[in-house]
């Protein structure tokens, strides 16, 4: 069964983000038996839904559905209403607050735009929560694409100290469509681990830290997307098929050709 599982976790990282609820449906048909399994392990692109009591927009997951109800971060009540559904503790609820008004500005500075949602839960000896973003550009018919950010961490408050584990997946999709290349589809998914010892001053401290390291996080995942993604893309799309003509590229080396050995013939002055 582990075997099993190991390929189907490894199959889905392989498959378009943006089909991951389809193909996640097929492997449950295929293997029942894993479906507990593959719902826990398998991160799926995040969902919009609006807030019933101050018609804000917030995200649906994992982390904050109970039953078929899922909490608003803005109102702290469930949809369809769920009058015993999981909730953070007072004290964990008034951070969560504050962390929602946070990262919602951290969202509109670097993303201008998406949708943000956070949410904490109690544990024995500290506290975990899931920050969550989402931002979708469909403006026009030819290109279109989304990235969904989820940052799943864990803080065990030391005295004045906390620790923190941190779990970040992006996973990115894009699709242009143009008359003179056809369709491209470039889509993937990442996920990088951290940990981390802070100060704690007070409550509030815990967003200040956290916000720290989600930004230099996404950061990190940004360029490892743009330079190393991205930039291979480019390069495989270059050597297949080059904007200029041959005959043009002749040239062009020809002319470097020719640079290079009259520099090289130069004499070095005295």
């Amino acid at each position: 069964m582990a075997d099993q599982l190991d390929c189907a976790l490894d199959l889905m990282r392989r498959l378009p983000p943006q089909k991951t609820e389809e193909n996640l449906a097929g492997l449950i048909d295929i293997a029942p038996h894993l479906t507990e399994e593959l719902l826990q392990n398998v991160d799926q692109p995040l969902r919009i839904q609006t807030c019933q009591q101050t018609g804000k927009e917030y995200l649906v997951c994992d982390y904050n559905r109970d039953g078929d109800s899922y909490r608003s971060p803005w109102s702290n009540e469930y949809d369809p209403a769920l009058s015993d559904g999981s909730a953070p503790s007072p004290r964990l609820r008034k951070l969560e607050v504050l962390a929602n008004e946070a990262f919602d500005t951290y969202r509109e500075l670097y993303y201008e735009g998406g949708v943000s949602s956070v949410y904490f839960w109690d544990l024995d000896d500290g506290f975990a929560g899931v920050i969550l973003i989402k931002k979708i550009n469909d403006g026009t018919k030819k290109m279109k694409g989304a990235w969904d950010s989820i940052h799943v961490f864990e803080a065990q408050e030391r005295g004045r100290n906390a620790h923190y584990k941190l779990t970040s997946t992006v996973m990115l999709y894009t699709i242009t469509t143009n008359e003179d290349i056809g369709s491209m589809n470039l889509s993937g998914s990442m996920t990088r681990q951290t940990e981390q010892d802070s100060p704690v001053d007070d409550l509030s401290s815990h967003v200040g830290n956290i916000g720290r390291m989600i930004e230099e996080m996404e950061l990190k995942m940004r360029n490892l997307l743009s330079e190393v993604y991205f930039g291979k893309t480019k390069d495989i799309v270059n050597g297949l098929r080059s904007i200029n003509s041959l005959q043009e590229g002749n040239k062009q080396a020809q002319i470097q050709s020719e640079l290079l050995s009259k520099l090289q013939g130069r004499k070095p002055p005295i």
